[in-house]
């Protein structure tokens, strides 16, 4: 009965550590996640939540690491190779890089980042359908005053005129020289802490132009009242949404899947997001579930 008993206790013990030893290995054995960092606008939180959901249905592990600051401190995280990659725009970045493209159009900007981006980073496509440039408006009625409907109008008028600039809120930031309209001096420029002061420096008459940092969309009330000069010439540099990926890191597989998503995403499919994150206060991760559901990847 004794001999019995402890054979019984000694299975029990063996089968605990049998147990316990393959918890560890399979602990030791998982891979990391692949971790995708997000900074502190809407923007960089939306994207994040659509690269690493997009990923992880590839068969991999992710992570979303947020609350990364501006564009600096969570390009320094991915240099520190703490994330594997973010969301960029692929002007604004250059920009940050200090480099320019011989023009702005998307394929060109794109080619010039190309060629700029540290050893090291590698970029997916850029989304095409995503135009997130700065964005030049008028007043209705200074527009009709002045018979201007797109920047090749402006330009004449650009040594008489004082433009007011102002950030977007919710997206990417945008380094200073990405704001700046080719072929166009302002007389006087007013910087403005936010898209609601340039209406009013608009409407008030302390400003003839507006450059904001992003689509108009965006502002308090809409683009309602303003018109938004068409910019087919690119005098403002392409600014499409990329992902700046560590090199070596993802598979074949997961480049297809962000370059998937570049091929997929569109200007408007991104503002509401980032509106509903911004405004409502909205879950990134949900919305990015239910937009990659939408689009069957």
């Amino acid at each position: 009965m004794v001999l019995a008993a402890s054979r019984r206790m000694l299975a029990r013990v063996l089968v605990a550590a049998a147990a316990a030893l393959a918890v560890s290995c399979g602990s030791d054995d998982a891979p990391a996640p692949v971790v995708v960092g997000a900074g502190d606008s809407a923007e960089s939180r939306v994207l994040a939540e659509v690269y690493a959901q997009a990923l992880a249905r590839t068969g991999i592990v992710t992570a979303v690491r947020p609350d990364l600051g501006g564009r600096a401190d969570y390009l320094a995280v991915l240099d520190a190779a703490e994330v594997t990659l973010v969301g960029e725009h692929n002007g604004a970045l250059l920009a940050a890089l200090g480099a320019d493209s011989e023009d702005g159009t998307v394929d060109k900007v794109t080619e010039a980042l190309y060629g700029s981006l540290p050893p090291g980073l590698v970029v997916s496509d850029a989304a095409d359908g995503t135009d997130l440039r700065p964005r030049v408006v008028l007043t209705d009625a200074a527009a009709g005053q002045y018979r201007i409907g797109s920047i090749d109008d402006l330009l004449p008028h650009c040594p008489a005129f004082t433009v007011a600039v102002a950030p977007v809120s919710g997206l990417l930031t945008l380094p200073a020289p990405a704001a700046d309209i080719d072929g166009c001096e302002f007389a006087a420029t007013l910087t403005l802490p936010d898209a609601g002061e340039l209406r009013r420096a608009l409407t008030e008459g302390r400003a003839q132009a507006g450059v904001l940092t992003g689509p108009a969309e965006l502002m308090p009330g809409g683009g309602a009242g303003l018109t938004v000069l068409s910019d087919d010439e690119y005098a403002l540099p392409a600014q499409n949404v990329l992902a700046l990926v560590r090199k070596n890191v993802l598979g074949e597989r997961q480049w297809e899947k962000l370059n998937y998503v570049a091929g997929e995403l569109t200007t408007d499919e991104l503002l509401t997001m980032v509106r509903r994150v911004r405004d409502d206060a909205a879950d990134p991760a949900e919305l990015a579930r239910t937009w990659l559901d939408a689009h069957g990847l």
